[in-house]
């Protein structure tokens, strides 16, 4: 997999979480820890897809 279509498989699931997370806040019956958990994922895509973009190329 190259590094750009790694990328933009980071973001399109960080987006997916942001989305699960929205749809999550909306619903008072759901646990706060599952939001807690929805929330350290999309953090670790976050930092995962920082440290692919600083990552200098090599060519």
């Amino acid at each position: 997999m190259s590094l750009a279509s790694h990328l933009d498989e980071l973001q399109r699931k960080h987006g997916d979480i942001e989305r699960e997370i929205t749809d999550a806040m909306n619903h008072p019956s759901v646990d706060d820890l599952e939001i807690v958990n929805l929330k350290r994922r999309k953090l670790a895509i976050k930092d995962e897809i920082e440290k692919l973009k600083a990552k200098p190329t090599t060519h």
